[in-house]
């Protein structure tokens, strides 16, 4: 079982940056890929970038250039960047977390990130 809790979101002018972080507890060392998607309203959850344990990030395109995804390997928490945010950036930002040993899924609660014009 693994639980993640995500932080770091609020309001934000536009242009302006946020760092989201997402911290793991529990069977954290069976996590073998991790992720950030994201929600606007009345849209559909997209994905925004993902970091297999070990690998290389990779981004969707429309978010390349403006969020950068890491890991902190000594304390397994993952963290968004993002830089030059825009108003279409607004959405509640989740992280999700994958358990090899099972193939499962687990999502985070959700920060809210709100950039103004």
């Amino acid at each position: 079982q693994v639980t993640l809790r995500e932080s770091g979101g609020g309001l934000v002018q536009g242009g302006g940056s946020l760092r989201l972080s997402c911290r793991p507890f529990g069977a954290v060392a069976s996590i073998s890929e991790m992720a950030w998607y994201r929600q606007a309203p009345d849209k559909e959850r997209e994905w925004v970038a993902s970091l297999i344990i070990g690998g290389i990030p990779r981004y969707s395109t429309p978010m390349k250039g403006r969020f950068t995804i890491s890991r902190d390997n000594f304390g397994s928490t993952l963290y968004l960047q993002s830089t030059n945010l825009e108003p279409d950036d607004t959405a509640v930002y989740y992280c999700r977390a994958r358990d090899f040993r099972s193939g499962r899924d687990y999502w985070g609660q959700g920060t809210q990130v709100t950039v103004s014009s």
